[in-house]
């Protein structure tokens, strides 16, 4: 990779939907590759020293790959939004400890590296996770997943509980491939109704307002190329 900028995602269900949402908007040349943590874990950038990490290694090549905008994507997930604009804040003082973000979706300027940076938060009324966002901007009908309230009610009635991120993630690979899928699909569900092919599918309003700061963000890199960060 060359150039340009640099987008830092937390995981693939980030990539897959970071880059869908660039296709749609028409934002050319960009390069996409790994993100900074694995699909797996929930918590993935949840701690400070990966994204500090992360963060160590961008600054190798700030200056010799000639980059412009670094941008930051987290999930606000339950701590909310300005516990995770501090968390990317505490990062930052790696690279620079005179950076300080007051608020997403704005760029501030590293005067010793001569480069910008902004962050985003992915939330809906200030918490939850990419796949809140998800749930958020379905498109298309949802009468498997949303039978899945009627099991979590008489999960609760049995003295247990569902975590909304847990029931959230459940609620969309239900989406993807029982309500989205046909019957061929869902024969290699692996790979015909997963959280990356869904993504190629048109079962996203991506024009919901939900999206409207995340659209913003987005487009505040437009003009220059645009690099996802990888490992």
């Amino acid at each position: 990779m060359s150039g340009g900028n640099v987008l830092i995602v937390e995981s693939e269900n980030d990539k897959y939907f970071i880059e869908a949402l660039i296709a749609y908007l028409n934002i050319s040349n960009i390069n996409v590759d790994s993100p900074v943590c694995s699909i797996h874990d929930y918590e993935c950038l949840g701690g400070l020293s990966k994204l500090q990490g992360k963060l160590s290694e961008l600054e190798e090549r700030i200056k010799e790959e000639n980059i412009n905008k670094i941008g930051i994507i987290l999930d606000a997930n339950q701590v909310g939004i300005q516990e995770r604009v501090e968390l990317i804040n505490q990062a930052l003082k790696t690279i620079d400890e005179n950076l300080e973000l007051s608020e997403p979706n704005q760029f501030i300027k590293s005067e010793k590296l001569d480069v910008e940076i902004a962050c985003h938060i992915l939330n809906i009324d200030g918490r939850g996770e990419l796949e809140t966002v998800l749930k958020a901007i379905k498109s298309n009908n949802s009468i498997f997943a949303d039978c899945l309230n009627t099991w979590k009610k008489c999960v609760e009635e049995k003295g247990k509980t569902v975590k909304d991120k847990e029931f959230d993630k459940f609620w969309i690979n239900v989406y993807q491939r029982y309500d989205c899928c046909s019957e061929k699909e869902q024969k290699q569900a692996g790979r015909k109704c997963d959280n990356e092919s869904s993504m190629k599918k048109a079962i996203w309003n991506f024009e919901s307002p939900q999206l409207d700061e995340l659209r913003s963000f987005l487009g505040l890199f437009a003009s220059n190329t645009l690099e996802r960060y990888v490992d």
